[in-house]
């Protein structure tokens, strides 16, 4: 199709920027293209008029990441933050409801004397070496990805690596933040970057997210008359306080009224109690479990099938390329050279055995799966790249640094450790 031309220039801070958008037969998006003088040194004041002109179009941009942080400013807070706003934010990019209901997500640590967040630390693992560093910093808020406190914890001594972390993040007043399966599972979250390793496709989830829903259950059954069902609805009301109570009335049957409630789980035995009580055994009584909403583009692990086929040889060269290492480990399928063509490719952060297993696809690309999963793999015909477990998730930090930042004022600092790294390496 054709798209339109856009040409103009515009004054940033005493200097001119050019914005060209030339007209391109393509069925892809237009490419926009900033370009400044040779002496073009922006500074970024809060306010500007080239905000409203270039703002939407900052998604688009191809640009440096203060002009393109600086581009999405106009609607964002300027001033202060305190740890709770910034908790606000990071729901908002990754709501904690999509993790894994074993993980244990948000916020591990809190200090007791609030202060200002004027220095976040990104990191995949909160190591002593990372914990230095945050120290040095002066760090407010520690986001990591992996989650430093997961099992239950009965005492807080220096014995232990973690529990030692733990307390030396109170004792500077840090906070501790973990998303960890959250950012796997959200559209656009670690799984759908590191699948992008391999190229543009067609991308489907593996394993289906499900929105929270306040009411789990259903319960059918049949009164007398309008005055019976309200004295059922004002004792339902009274044992499921917390949730708003749904029903409908079908009168067909002129003898009996056919009720159909909703309720939440936590409020099911005390509803049935009561409406057995109300109505008696004479009158039938259904209970059928509601399904939680799926969401779109939400969940664990991704199968993308590849636009342009690849080899896997080049599929390897991509993954190194793209994950920023030098070697990667390499199991061909059954059958399989390194010119096979891999048409379709399904991916999972971390330790992603059990997201992908069974799942048909030409190449596995993960952090770690253990030899007799490798084997599996092999054995159906499908090749396998491990790059070891953080490795697969590092590089997502990058990405999170810019949208975390186009959120937050100026005056916070977001940084990505430059001490955290996959414990394992090649020698």
């Amino acid at each position: 199709m054709f798209t339109p031309m856009l040409s103009g220039c515009t004054r940033v801070c005493g200097r001119f920027v050019s914005l060209t958008h030339t007209t391109a037969r393509t069925s892809r998006s237009p490419f926009i293209s900033l370009s400044t003088s040779p002496s073009f040194r922006p500074s970024f004041p809060s306010s500007s008029s080239i905000q409203p002109i270039l703002a939407p179009l900052v998604p688009s941009l191809h640009l440096p990441f203060p002009l393109r942080r600086f581009l999405s400013r106009s609607a964002h807070p300027t001033g202060p933050m305190d740890l709770q706003e910034v908790l606000v934010v990071l729901e908002k990019l990754a709501p904690l409801s999509l993790a894994e209901s074993w993980d244990n997500v948000g916020l591990l640590v809190e200090p007791s004397r609030a202060r200002p967040i004027k220095t976040i630390l990104l990191t995949n693992d909160l190591t002593d070496a990372v914990m230095e560093e945050a120290e040095a910093m002066s760090c407010d808020l520690i986001i990591s990805y992996h989650p430093p406190l997961f099992r239950p914890v009965k005492r807080l001594v220096q014995g232990d690596w973690k529990q030692r972390l733990a307390v030396r993040a109170i004792e500077g007043g840090m906070a501790v933040f973990s998303p960890h399966t959250s950012w796997d599972s959200v559209k656009g979250g670690v799984n759908d970057w590191l699948v992008a390793g391999l190229g543009s496709g067609q991308v489907s989830v593996l394993s289906q997210a499900h929105g929270s829903a306040p009411h789990s259950h259903k319960l059918e059954f049949t009164v007398r008359n309008d005055a019976q069902l309200n004295d059922i609805m004002e004792e339902l009301r009274r044992a499921d306080s917390r949730t708003l109570l749904q029903y409908s009335v079908n009168s067909s049957d002129s003898s009996l009224v056919h009720v159909s409630v909703t309720c939440s789980d936590s409020a099911l035995t005390s509803s049935v109690q009561t409406v057995l009580r109300q109505v008696g055994p004479s009158h039938s009584l259904s209970i059928l479990q509601l399904q939680k909403p799926p969401l779109p583009g939400h969940g664990q692990g991704r199968l993308s099938v590849l636009e342009e086929p690849v080899t896997v040889a080049t599929a390897v060269q991509k993954m190194k390329s793209h994950l920023g290492l030098n070697h990667v480990r390499l199991a061909l399928g059954a059958g399989q050279t390194v010119e096979s063509t891999v048409c379709t490719a399904a991916v999972c952060a971390g330790s992603g055995a059990s997201v992908l297993s069974g799942v048909k696809a030409d190449l596995y690309v993960t952090g770690e799966m253990s030899h007799h999963e490798v084997l599996d793999a092999v054995s159906r015909g499908t090749s396998v790249i491990l790059s070891d477990h953080s490795n697969s998730e590092r590089g997502f930090l990058t990405v999170f640094r810019e949208r975390l930042a186009m959120r937050l004022p100026d005056s916070v600092t977001v940084a990505i450790s430059q001490a955290d790294r996959d414990p394992l390496e090649v020698v």
